[in-house]
């Protein structure tokens, strides 16, 4: 059909309509080139590598058997070079979708017809719900939009996302992009994020590939005169183990990601992306990665020119690629790595290693097959849609964390609270919801907008952005307070505060936010909300302890629709169901823990990180969240009160008579012997309202003499329940002490600790005794 065939434009409107939106879709598809092996590209479609019913590893060695040293090596980059002899275009394998296709990456892009793409909560906030059923449903709506945009010649198939870094100290400006502190937490969300993106097709087919980064032991950016690609990150063996690479094999095990990408830093004075041990021992060797590894942009670049790390760049180029990293963000490989080979450093071979790595991805994607495939109909119908925004709603709704409500003075009542002064630098705003590496929003709804909804808004910023560097704003919040019947006071961070490059110094709320807070609610004739937004947490101690503001709500980055779940949950409509991700410390604790110590564990004056091992004051510990109802709970049925390892051999069980540590290590215990030990909570919602409630299991492990051991207690388990009124639902939890009872010793290996455990869930305690069986 041609579009401007203007005589099939007369007549009948209908027949106007309909072909305008099939000229529409015909110009978005328009944009893409030939897809290789299409059947109307006449140099390809005989070709071997082109048949879809050739096994796949049979296709990638045929293409690369076709390639010179040359195209391999102009392949080995983000911006891959076409071979256009073989009918293949270039590929830009750099995009992002860390909550939402984005186009921080040159990989995808708006305009035209997709002009944005439906912008989710910040990560932080999302992971705050503590529902791994919602972190895929967003994973699969996010791939949705990318395969829609991608069949529109705006977007590719391969997404740096998600980031699975531990939240290690507050100040870190990249936290709001991780699922939290907790090494479980970031686990499941890793896993459940990857399979909603990567999808669950049959054959090994991939819908989009995901990625996980940034491996490993990677959350400092810039503090205190240390940048990211200076950093030597000293971390020990049993810290790797149980915190900082838990996420990471939980992509490749559980998700089965499609990649990993190696960071900027330095660990134990290696550079991760030079390093044979974390990224071919580790990554492909003892976790099996099906997949490709990359850089972080620029990386082996970096480990060159800034750390000095080799004395040529033929043999950084040589380091990397032999580390085992397949594909360089960057140029660095594409200009240096013909020299390494002339110079006997690297062989064809190895290139044709990395090459097929990343060339099965692309088969998997189906980017060799044509225009073919289940995901070939949708387009920009499917970008934006309703259900999608409906989505993203729900998920801000399931991640904001009521923290205070003294006097249940929430919700507001839209008949008694007709009038509310909304006043802060973040009460108005539209692209601070959505955090960074975002996209461009369907549509905003601001807080003012959200709150408008249900009463008349007087509305006042107080302070000119988040730094607040002076007052002069302060007199006329001040004077809305006094008018109306409540008060709701949107402060906290953005991009200027915490972000990529950007660590804080200190946990305090900006400039003058807090006096703006203070003076405002001294003023206010109604009840004031404290309404926070931020990636990381906040000293609001002052608030917390102040009888005049009522009540504290953590929004985190609350996405395109923030506004209408903050609205919304002010007012009751919906109830808050989010727990806090990681922990919330006073302001004197960052004088204590300089950022660059990677430590987890307390030791003389050092006190510690994450709930895991800190135990000084909080502001509000990890898994702390109100609700507008009250939960209680109770086992169902009597749990097992004691359970028996069994050995794989006679040596082991020598060595546990005969050990100080009384424990088993995992590899010498028959994890298949003994059933697991199902937990049954009943939970009760025995307040007034609907809502939804996180049932955590925490062990706390004997104190048995495991050498440098040192934890509090651990998350085990975690499930979301939707509960009605006056109803109660049951939670099973299945314990099994291979992998939840097991600690990490000195060495990095895992154990099971002999004796008493204790199970932590709510107000609940359980003792499990645990003994070999010789």
């Amino acid at each position: 059909m041609s579009c401007n065939n203007k005589s099939l434009l007369i007549g009948n409107k209908v027949v106007v309509i309909l072909v305008f939106l099939l000229c529409l879709v015909h110009s978005s598809e328009s944009l893409r080139p030939l897809f290789a092996c299409d059947p109307a590209n006449g140099l390809t479609r005989t070709l071997r590598f082109c048949r879809v019913n050739v096994p796949i590893h049979v296709r990638v060695q045929d293409l690369i058997g076709r390639l010179t040293l040359q195209e391999k090596i102009r392949n080995l980059v983000n911006n891959a070079a076409a071979v256009p002899r073989l009918g293949i275009g270039g590929y830009e394998w750099w995009s992002e979708a860390l909550h939402g296709v984005s186009d921080v990456g040159p990989g995808s892009k708006f305009g035209g017809a997709f002009p944005g793409a439906t912008s989710f909560p910040q990560v932080i906030t999302t992971a705050a719900s503590f529902n791994q059923s919602l972190w895929e449903e967003i994973g699969r709506v996010v791939s949705d939009e990318a395969r829609a945009m991608y069949n529109g010649g705006v977007a590719g198939l391969t997404y740096w996302s998600p980031n699975v870094n531990i939240l290690r100290d507050p100040r870190w400006g990249r936290g709001q992009e991780t699922p939290g502190e907790d090494p479980i937490v970031a686990a499941k969300y890793a896993a459940s994020y990857v399979r909603g993106l990567q999808g669950t097709a049959a054959g090994n087919r991939l819908k989009v590939a995901a990625c996980c980064k940034h491996y490993t032991a990677y959350d400092l950016d810039n503090w205190n005169g240390v940048d990211r690609f200076h950093f030597n990150a000293k971390v020990t063996q049993q810290d790797l183990e149980d915190t900082y690479n838990v996420p990471f094999k939980s992509c490749v095990y559980e998700g089965k990601v499609a990649s990993v990408m190696c960071s900027y830093n330095q660990v134990n004075g290696k550079p991760t992306c030079a390093d044979e041990n974390l990224l071919k021992n580790t990554i492909r060797g003892q976790w099996r990665l099906n997949g490709y590894i990359v850089s972080d942009c620029d990386s082996v670049d970096v480990f060159f020119n800034q750390q000095h790390y080799t004395s040529t760049p033929e043999e950084a180029a040589a380091a990397s690629i032999k580390a085992g990293l397949d594909l360089d963000c960057g140029p660095f490989l594409a200009i240096f790595t013909e020299g390494a080979v002339k110079k006997g450093l690297l062989t064809e071979n190895d290139i044709n290693l990395a090459l097929a790595n990343t060339l099965t991805v692309q088969m998997r994607l189906g980017m060799f097959d044509g225009n073919l495939g289940p995901y070939a109909n949708l387009g920009p119908r499917d970008v934006c849609s309703p259900a999608h925004k409906h989505l993203a709603l729900e998920a801000a709704l399931q991640g904001i964390v009521l923290l205070k409500n003294s006097g249940r003075s929430l919700p507001l009542s839209p008949r008694r609270h007709r009038t509310v002064a909304v006043i802060g630098p973040n009460s108005d705003v539209t692209e601070t919801m959505i955090g960074n590496y975002a996209g461009k929003a369907c549509a905003y709804t601001t807080p003012l907008q959200g709150i408008s909804r249900y009463a008349r808004t007087l509305h006042q910023a107080g302070c000119a952005g988040v730094a607040c560097k002076g007052n002069q704003g302060f007199g006329a919040a001040e004077a809305a307070a006094r008018e109306a019947d409540a008060t709701v006071l949107v402060m906290g961070l953005d991009q200027s505060i915490e972000a990529e490059t950007r660590d804080r110094t200190g946990l305090l709320l900006p400039g003058y936010q807090q006096d703006l807070v203070t003076r405002v609610a001294q003023a206010s004739r109604g009840p004031v909300i404290l309404v926070l937004m931020s990636g990381g947490p906040i000293d609001v101690t002052f608030a917390k302890n102040d009888p005049r503001v009522a009540a504290i709500i953590w929004a985190g980055y609350p996405g395109q629709a923030g506004g209408a779940a903050i609205g919304n949950i002010i007012f009751g409509a919906a109830d808050p169901g989010g727990k806090l991700p990681m922990t919330w410390y006073p302001q004197d604790y960052v004088a204590k823990v300089p950022m660059t110590v990677m430590a987890m564990r307390a030791s003389g004056n050092y006190p510690g990180r994450t709930y895991r091992f800190y135990k000084g004051p909080v502001v509000f510990p990890f898994g702390f969240g109100l609700s507008y109802t009250t939960f209680t709970h109770s086992l169902a049925k009597s749990p097992l009160a004691q359970l028996s390892v069994s050995l794989s051999n006679l040596n082991s069980a020598n060595a546990i008579l005969n050990s100080t540590s009384h424990s088993i290590k995992v590899s010498h215990t028959n994890c298949n012997s003994f059933p697991k030990m199902p937990l049954h909570v009943e939970v009760s919602n025995t307040g007034e309202y609907d809502g939804t409630h996180t049932v955590f299991v925490f062990a706390e492990p004997p104190k048995n003499g495991i050498k440098g051991l040192g934890v509090n207690k651990q998350l085990i388990a975690f499930e979301k329940v939707h509960v009605m009124a006056g109803a109660k639902q049951t939670v099973r939890v299945d314990v099994d002490a291979c992998k939840h009872l097991g600690v990490v010793d000195e060495y990095g290996k895992r154990r099971i600790p002999m004796g008493e455990h204790k199970l932590h869930i709510g107000d609940l305690k359980h003792t499990i005794l645990v003994q070999p069986q010789l």
